[in-house]
C-alpha cells in the first residue's frame, strides 16, 4: 500500500475513533457501545498498518482483492450490528410492555382510591 494511502487512512480511523469518543463525551453515544466503534477504528488501523495481514486473509478466504476482503467483513459486521440492536430493540420492547401494563394496573388502583 502507497505510503499516501496509509497515511490517509489512519488519518480517517484517528478522527473516526475522535469523533466516537466526543460523541460519548457529549452524552450521543451510551458508553455501552463505545467499545465496539473504539474496536472497529483499531481494526481499520490494524489494516492499515499490517497490510500483509489483509492480504493474507483475502488469499485466506480465497477473495480476488483486498477490497472484496474489506467488503465482506464491513458487511459482516453490519449484520452483527444489526442482530445486536435487534436484540436490544426486543429487550426494550419487552420492558416498555410492562411498564405500561404496571403503569395501567396503578391507574385502575388510583381511580378506585378516588372512588372510596
Amino acid at each position: 500500500m502507497p505510503l499516501k494511502q496509509k497515511i490517509f487512512a489512519l488519518v480517517i480511523s484517528l478522527c473516526f475513533m475522535l469523533f466516537v469518543i466526543e460523541l460519548v463525551r457529549r452524552k450521543k453515544v451510551e458508553e455501552e457501545y463505545t467499545w465496539l466503534w473504539i474496536l472497529t477504528g483499531c481494526v481499520i488501523m490494524f489494516l492499515v498498518i499490517n497490510f500483509d495481514f489483509l492480504l493474507w486473509l483475502t488469499h485466506l478466504i480465497g477473495a480476488v482483492a483486498p477490497t472484496s476482503t474489506l467488503f465482506f467483513g464491513g458487511i459482516f459486521f453490519l449484520l452483527l450490528l444489526n442482530i445486536q440492536f435487534s436484540i436490544k430493540i426486543s429487550s426494550l420492547s419487552r420492558q416498555l410492555r410492562i411498564l405500561a401494563q404496571e403503569n395501567a394496573l396503578l391507574k385502575e388502583e388510583i381511580e378506585e382510591l378516588k372512588t372510596e
